[in-house]
């Protein structure tokens, strides 16, 4: 079996609650399956993290590599996750905002139109302000 795998599923093994679903949830990422995981679905999930559960940045980063490393997890856009999350970490930006800037640096565009002042801490693309 092929299939994509929501939030609520990740959460519930990271957080371990409710029990009976975080072990439902351990036991199918451990499966032999493939289990797809969307740019989406980590951003939700780095979201419910940081403000339902108030997990810090590093840990967050931490948690969500330990996902990418389950052998059944096949990430849709690994590398731009996995630079987002560094772009999260290092320079405080939202985790969207990261993931934009890691897809302006990886498609070579290298430039994002946004009020966000935030992203120009990060000096691999430049910001352009609307007009």
């Amino acid at each position: 079996m092929t299939a994509f795998i929501d939030t609520n599923v990740l959460i519930r093994h990271l957080i371990g609650e409710p029990v009976d679903q975080a072990k439902q949830a351990t036991r199918t990422l451990s499966s032999h399956e493939t289990l797809l995981l969307s740019d989406i679905v980590i951003a939700e999930a780095i979201y419910v993290l940081q403000k339902v559960y108030s997990v810090d940045r590093p840990t967050i980063s931490d948690v969500i590599k330990s996902l990418v490393a389950f052998p059944s997890i096949q990430v849709v856009d690994e590398p731009t996750v996995l630079r987002a999350l560094e772009i999260f970490v290092n320079h405080r930006l939202h985790f969207v905002d990261a993931y934009l800037v890691a897809s302006a640096e990886s498609t070579g565009v290298n430039k994002v139109v946004s009020f966000d002042q935030g992203i120009d801490r990060v000096k691999t693309i430049n910001r352009v302000v609307p007009v």
